[in-house]
């Protein structure tokens, strides 16, 4: 890896993220990349670098984009809670106060909350998801509100990897006084007031050029040694919850003109944007939101502790502990991504972004070479370069 083949820049002090970054190519595999770092309000990291296409050899540029999976939730997350400033629901009402039919099959006493957080059983659906479906708002708003809970909503927490951002989206369609469906919503209240380059709904002149294809991992059987062995197992059921709950996570991904999908709104798992703008959009929140407008009730919402539902934070799909709250992954000790009042969104492959508000950091990561790992090695690194550059080396023990 040439220094040379890296583009973008790092202020004074910030210089051991960029020597990070490279290391990345240079011995974790990394084929293209990109890592954007806000503290304090000002960007003073923004590096970008490898490969974009490998079939095709072109650079990652500047202005490259790439699908993020699951880091599209912290996203939906923002305009969920903008929504929240805004006054259009509580966190703490009922789910069917605002949308009735929700209230079938025992969903009536669910709140928001409870929802937001994963601890509401309907991380997967009785029917198969396709393009018609998802592009349907309202066949799938009956499909969504139909669902019988997996348990007692709030006594356990189960990943709603895809199922999430459906509900995110008809509640906020609900309660919104324009309707809009989330992916229109964080365009038009968040991208676009921030200039970011971020879609949930990605618009079909978005040329191939800017983006990313993912490259599946090479050796998938090194999960075995990676990822935690309950994890594992559970990924290779196919009757699994965690394959129940991730069911129809292929639809962001290409078609046969398009490197991704255009207009087709996934708020859990299909954004395509740069770290750039993630950073940028994470930054606004974690330095107090003034640019949106946001309240400061909301903030402290987001970073509080999670709430626990009654039988803890051992997901039922993923296996593992994990804190969930309001949209967000919070830091933990099995996942201590900065201080505790932190509130982010990992993704499928190793991409990254989360806001540090009690350090003023908006920070995210994008690969295009998928990982193997639950918690990515390279953006580990990074993370903890950008963390040491400002004197915290440990943040969340702080």
């Amino acid at each position: 890896m040439d220094d040379n083949a890296v583009g973008g820049f790092v202020r004074p002090g910030f210089e051991a993220v960029r020597e990070t970054f490279i290391e990345n190519f240079r011995r974790r595999g990394e084929l293209g990349a990109a890592c954007c770092v806000y503290y304090r309000g000002e960007k003073v990291v923004d590096l970008w670098g490898g490969i974009r296409n490998r079939a095709m050899g072109e650079p990652w540029e500047k202005d490259t984009m790439a699908l993020v999976f699951s880091t599209t939730k912290g996203m939906a997350g923002l305009a969920m809670a903008l929504a929240h400033s805004r006054g259009l629901f509580s966190y703490d009402e009922r789910v069917s106060a605002y949308w009735p039919e929700f209230a079938r099959q025992g969903k009536r006493e669910i709140t928001i909350r409870q929802l937001l957080s994963h601890q509401a059983g309907l991380f997967a659906l009785d029917e198969r998801l396709d393009r018609s479906l998802v592009a349907d708002l309202d066949r799938l708003a009956v499909v969504l509100a139909r669902q019988k809970p997996a348990w007692e909503p709030g006594t356990r927490q189960a990943y709603h990897g895809i199922t999430l951002g459906f509900y995110e989206s008809e509640l906020l369609r609900r309660v919104d006084p324009e309707h809009r469906s989330l992916g229109q919503f964080f365009q038009e209240e968040i991208a676009d007031p921030l200039e970011l380059d971020f879609y949930i709904r990605l618009p079909e002149e978005i040329p191939n050029s800017r983006l990313a294809p993912l490259e599946r991992p090479r050796n998938m059987a090194a999960m075995l040694f990676t990822m935690p062995l309950p994890l594992v197992l559970s990924a290779m059921n196919p009757r699994s919850r965690f394959r129940r709950c991730l069911l129809g996570s292929e639809l962001p991904e290409g078609d046969r003109e398009h490197i991704y999908a255009r207009n087709l709104e996934v708020p859990a798992g299909g954004g395509v944007g740069t770290a750039r703008a993630m950073a940028r959009a994470y930054s606004v929140f974690a330095t107090g939101g003034r640019e949106l407008g946001l309240r400061e009730e909301t903030l402290r919402c987001l970073m509080a502790p999670a709430v626990p539902p009654v039988h803890g934070f051992r997901d039922e799909c993923m296996k593992v502990e994990i804190r969930f709250s309001l949209g967000f992954m919070k830091p933990d000790p099995e996942n201590p991504f900065g201080h505790p009042t932190s509130f982010g969104a990992p993704g499928s492959g190793g991409s990254f972004g989360f806001a540090d508000p009690h350090a003023g950091i908006g920070y995210a990561y994008i690969p295009n070479q998928m990982g193997v790992h639950l918690q990515d090695p390279r953006e580990g690194a990074l993370r903890t370069a950008m963390y040491r550059s400002i004197g915290e080396p440990d943040p969340y023990h702080m």
